[in-house]
């Protein structure tokens, strides 16, 4: 990918919606070159999808918050697996460093995600956890 590619997908983080006109004005290039390039780096993969988030998306479960849990010996697969079918969780990352794992909560009030908290905290294997509230999210690239 070079420094235009980079930056259409820049301006599709911003502005998932955006026409092609709308992303060759901001790039400076021509119709036809952000549409072929749109096309290649599908192809290619690096583009997998587009997404749109909702008002539900973001107000469902106001109360969001990262979960970074440390895990006993070579239980990860398995924790991973049951915080990954919990409603409560958005998603799971495998990390390095201090923590094991990290989650991503939401719940509609902080005393269900306080439950969730000591639900995951009682997983046999678990041996410690730091949760941070999210305050509030603005995308990568968005000003």
């Amino acid at each position: 990918m070079d420094e235009t590619d980079q930056a259409l997908i820049a301006a599709l983080r911003r502005n998932g919606r955006a026409s092609v006109s709308e992303l060759a004005f901001t790039l400076g290039v021509a119709r036809g070159t952000v549409t072929a390039r749109m096309d290649r780096l599908k192809e290619l993969g690096e583009i997998q999808g587009f997404t749109v988030v909702t008002r539900a998306d973001v107000t469902a479960m106001p109360v969001r918050g990262l979960m970074m849990i440390s895990i006993e010996g070579r239980g990860t697969e398995r924790i991973m697996a049951r915080l990954a079918g919990m409603t409560e969780v958005m998603a799971v990352h495998s990390t390095n460093g201090r923590w094991d794992v990290i989650a991503e909560l939401a719940a509609r009030t902080l005393e269900e995600l306080d439950a969730v908290l000591v639900r995951v905290r009682n997983f046999e294997g678990v041996l410690g956890s730091e949760t941070s509230l999210l305050l509030s999210t603005r995308r990568a690239g968005r000003r």
